[in-house]
């Protein structure tokens, strides 16, 4: 029975991931590791990832953004081995781990949530506004340029700890998102860089797996059928997407998260 509420999750999860462009993973993977376990559901959920990028990036190949294909990996795949070296070290201590990807998962939903609300917040403001504020202007600007003196550091903690919370979780991405959607505009451009860095990382987690004997046959006829959800959901989620609004299903996103996040907490 949990497996095949397994494979409802990874439908549903790549349903919300086809709408909103992320969140797959990191929404899949609580509810997957109480179902299924850690020795299960990382090395799914990491092929799975890796085969959703190779799909995105076979039609955009063209569009991956060299520069920052380069400076994320350089970062990102460090940090990936040591979180696969933290998560052999910590294998005895699974609880710990919920803890603290419920931990991380719970952080990402509330600044996701008070995002989104402030977002509104801002967009009603600017609508009454009557005109632009000279002195506002000029106040932003110096903070802008005070800002940009730890930009630099900033990014690469944020690369860092995306490559950290990836090895030990398969779920680094809310936060690599966070830090490519401030750097790179075009979507095409977006979406062909992100999923490149998915394909690599991903493989190298895939080849430790391998290294280390995490997969056998079982594994493998988990692995052939949870595919087709994964197709499914993501061709869900791309209608969807078409039809109802982006925001509705960004807050369900940030609601399934905490639910998500607190269900870790929780034997």
């Amino acid at each position: 029975m949990n497996e095949i509420l397994f494979y409802i999750v990874i439908l549903l999860a790549n349903i919300i991931q086809g709408i909103t462009g992320f969140a797959g993973t990191i929404l899949a993977m609580p509810f997957s590791l109480k179902l299924v376990g850690m020795d299960v559901a990382v090395p799914v959920l990491n092929l799975l990832g890796l085969a959703s990028g190779v799909y995105v990036l076979a039609g955009n190949y063209r569009s991956v953004d060299r520069k920052e294909l380069l400076r994320a990996v350089a970062v990102m795949e460090p940090a990936v081995i040591i979180g696969l070296v933290a998560r052999r070290f910590l294998s005895g201590k699974p609880q710990l781990l919920y803890y603290v990807l419920g931990a991380i998962v719970l952080a990402l939903a509330v600044s996701g949530l008070w995002g989104l609300l402030r977002k509104e917040k801002q967009e009603g403001t600017e609508q009454q506004s009557s005109g632009p504020d000279d002195a506002a202007l000029l106040r932003s600007e110096a903070k802008n340029g005070s800002a940009s003196r730890g930009a630099a550091a900033l990014d690469i903690a944020i690369l860092a700890a995306s490559g950290l919370v990836h090895g030990l979780f398969v779920c680094g991405g809310p936060l690599l998102i966070g830090y490519l959607s401030k750097r790179i505009k075009d979507k095409a451009s977006f979406r062909a860089t992100i999923s490149t860095i998915w394909i690599l990382l991903n493989g190298t987690i895939f080849v430790s797996q391998l290294i280390s004997g995490a997969w056998n046959a079982g594994l493998v006829k988990v692995q052939l059928i949870s595919l087709p959800f994964l197709a499914a959901g993501m061709f869900a989620g791309s209608l969807l997407y078409k039809r109802l609004s982006q925001r509705t299903f960004m807050l369900i996103t940030y609601v399934l998260l905490f639910i998500a996040g607190l269900t870790l907490f929780f034997k």
